[in-house]
């Protein structure tokens, strides 16, 4: 009788805590090359993939679902559609049941976007992989109606981008030509560009860039993120193995973290503490501490080719992307922040790429 109750007692004090503290957490992962997007998954011990939604309109072709995004009420979740004749599109679909609500037109294969919480508009890149390296846009779209309302025109090849915590700005980086561009939210226009490959000599005086003619970038940035506490935004540069860090109030690189090979997606914590780096070429991710620069580890991936990465609100786990090689399916690595360790992994389809946060339970 007295272990009984002493069991009882125990559920009471010990167990029923832990029950209502656990999370479930819940993430949209692209398959490219499968024309799905996987929800996975996790309840802090396994990951699973617990549907597969076929997003592909052509059944003869790839069409290649590639950036992802949830909007901040978190009611829709949008794609990029990249492959298209000529252009790509964006898909609407409702969260819980996944149905497609509408579709538009934007450019030649359109990539990483965002939803403004300022606006409400969504401002997507068009990477533009094709033909010469020339000059591409950023496709602006009312949400609501799907309606591209405008084009902005940015560098060659923009891959990365992502709006401030403030939603006033939107950054995005540009790989061949190696810039860094901040958009005014409000009006639509390009504020500010840096050019990534200038460096300064002793004096302050910028040289390389545009001022040389160099036809194409060797920072090869590939992502943007601003820092969610705001004045600082991260810039992967995936040609020169190194994490920029620049300062917004004298838009100028302040500091260079040296990484792995092939940086290619960047992700902060809410918080402010963690900033998570894929390394493609390595197939590792990195964990950064922010404040005092250093990386923490360097988490090897399930498979190769590390993609795209979110991390959950409560600042605890990192979902990591794999693309994987040839016919492997790709998967969705959980890291746990604090320790630095693999926790769990997902299987989803070939060519795992974007990723985004939808919610917790």
């Amino acid at each position: 009788m007295k272990l009984t109750r002493m069991f009882i007692l125990g559920l009471i004090c010990g167990a029923f805590p832990a029950l209502l503290s656990a999370q479930t957490y819940y993430v949209y992962a692209a398959a490219e090359s499968e024309d799905e997007v996987a929800i996975v998954k996790f309840d802090g011990e396994k990951a699973e993939t617990i549907e597969r939604i076929p997003v592909g309109y052509m059944p003869t072709e790839i069409e290649g679902p590639h950036g992802l995004t949830v909007s901040p009420d978190g009611k829709y979740w949008f794609l990029t559609m990249a492959h298209g004749f000529p252009y790509g599109k964006l898909y609407k679909f409702s969260t819980g049941d996944n149905q497609l609500l509408g579709t538009t037109e934007l450019g030649i294969f359109p990539a990483s976007m965002q939803i403004s919480a300022a606006t409400g508009l969504l401002y997507t890149v068009n990477f533009n992989l094709h033909g010469k390296m020339e000059p591409s846009t950023v496709s602006v779209v009312d949400p609501e109606t799907m309606t591209e309302l405008t084009k902005i025109t940015t560098g060659a090849m923009p891959h990365g981008s992502r709006i401030s915590a403030d939603g006033m700005h939107h950054y995005s980086v540009a790989m061949m030509s190696g810039e860094l561009f901040e958009i005014d939210a409000m009006n639509l226009e390009i504020k500010r560009k840096l050019v990534l490959d200038e460096v300064e000599d002793e004096e302050g005086h910028a040289h390389g860039g545009e001022e040389e003619e160099t036809p194409y970038s060797e920072v090869k940035p590939t992502w943007v993120i601003p820092h969610p506490q705001g004045g600082k935004v991260y810039v992967a540069g995936n040609g020169v193995a190194e994490i920029l860090e620049i300062d917004l109030e004298r838009w100028k690189i302040v500091r260079r973290l040296p990484g792995g090979k092939g940086p290619y997606n960047l992700e902060i914590s809410p918080n402010g503490k963690y900033m998570v780096v894929t390394y493609k070429t390595d197939a590792e991710t990195g964990i950064w501490d922010l404040e005092t620069g250093m990386e923490l580890a360097r988490v090897p991936n399930s498979r190769r080719v590390s993609h795209g990465i979110t991390i959950s609100p409560d600042n605890k786990y990192a979902f990591v992307t794999v693309e994987g090689i040839g016919a492997e399916p790709g998967s969705v690595d959980v890291i746990d922040l604090a320790t630095q360790k693999r926790v769990a992994v997902a299987e989803i389809g070939k060519q795992a790429g974007g990723i985004a946060f939808w919610k917790m339970e």
